[in-house]
Formats: structure tokens, sequence, C-alpha cells
């Protein structure tokens, strides 16, 4: 297992700029809410600090709604074609507040991490007393903060998981990196945000594990 480097953080906008940010996206309307409402619920977690994140409960707006919103080099963010069932990707071990807005966190990419596999990172982010970020937590991450994604510095949110029938867990675990317009991603996709998947078992040099300390309504 590779040595741990120091950990990435980058700075979020106020909690009050990023309800507008999602607002601007019409991603309230998504989730059948009103503009007013994420207003007033930015304005009430009040005392957030540059590393809390505005998020939408998944069950609200699903990541395929979210992927197309994501803007990097002038592309749209798109999911991989071969994940079609993207959105049955649910929380796992990760409890979320009942509630359809909610802020996480201690929001951290997970650098020191690079190289690692999921099975490796999740008991390590587990003894951080860190949980990692869900697919959509992500998505709304670089909604926010598009700097939280850099070529050769993306990350994995193995919060998510699928339960295939039977209970056993599918092996795909989702992460979000940036498209080399290779293969069917295809050439206009190059330097686009991309929703794609890894292996449980395998290791990449270029994503880290994003996770928070916490969530709260």
């Amino acid at each position: 297992m590779p040595d741990s480097a120091s950990a990435h953080h980058i700075a979020l906008p106020p909690l009050a700029s990023q309800a507008e940010r999602l607002i601007e996206l019409g991603v309230h309307e998504l989730a059948g809410t009103t503009a007013e409402d994420l207003r007033a619920f930015a304005e009430d977690g009040g005392g957030a600090d540059g590393n809390t994140l505005l998020a939408v409960h998944p069950g609200l707006v699903p990541a395929s709604a979210l992927a197309p919103l994501l803007q990097l080099n002038g592309k749209s963010g798109f999911v991989v074609v071969d994940m079609p069932d993207v959105d049955l990707f649910a929380p796992h071990g990760v409890d979320l507040p009942d509630a359809p807005l909610y802020l996480v966190t201690g929001v951290d990419r997970g650098d020191h991490m690079a190289n690692w596999s999921p099975e490796e990172a999740l008991p390590a982010l587990t003894e951080e007393h860190r949980t990692p970020l869900l697919l959509t937590e992500g998505i709304h991450w670089v909604l926010q903060q598009p700097d939280a994604l850099e070529r050769n510095h993306c990350f994995m949110t193995i919060g998510s998981r699928l339960r295939k029938a039977g209970g056993a867990l599918d092996a795909r675990t989702p992460a979000i990196w940036i498209s080399n317009g290779s293969g069917r991603d295809g050439r206009e996709r190059r330097n686009a945000p991309k929703v794609g998947w890894c292996w449980w078992g395998n290791r990449h040099t270029w994503l880290g594990f994003a996770s928070a300390t916490g969530r709260r309504p």
C-alpha cells in the first residue's frame, strides 16, 4: 500500500452562494422545492465554514439528473454508457439525514489514498472516523467547486453501492473523473467531467477517495 501524502482540501463557497448556484442550475425544480426554501435552508445553516457542502437528498435528485449539469473545460458532464443503472447505486454504510436538503461537513478529496483500491480505502476511512461521499454528493461538490476535479487528481465516491438480487454488492464502485475522449466516450467529450465506475479491488493512481466527517440537516 502506498505511503500517505497530506490530504487535499479545497475551500467551498459560502452556503448562500451554493444555494444560488443550485437555483441557477434549476436543481430546486428537479427536487420539487422552491428557490425560497433553498435560500432559507442555506441561511439556517449559518456558521458553516468553507468545508461544508449543501446537498440535495439523492432520493429527490439522482445522479443521472445531476451529471449533465457539470461543466468543465467548456464541456458538459455525462454518465458512461455502461452504467445505465447509475441511479440504483444507493447509500451504503452512510447515514443520511431524513430531510430533502442537508449539509456535508469536512469534505476531502482523499488524494493521500490515490492508488489504493476501494477495498483498502474503506477501512482506512473508517479508522479516520470519516465516511465516503455518495456519488450525488461528489457531483454536488464539483458543481460548486469545479477545481475539486483535476486531471490526474480525481476521486471515487464509494459511499454509493449497488446491491444485486440475492443481496451481494455489485463489484463496481462509482467515481468522477475527466474523460480522455477515448472509446465509447467519443472524441467530442475529451476533457469533459465523467461519471463512471471502477472495480472494488482495483487501484488507480489518479483516483483518491472523497470523504466527509459528517452530515447534518
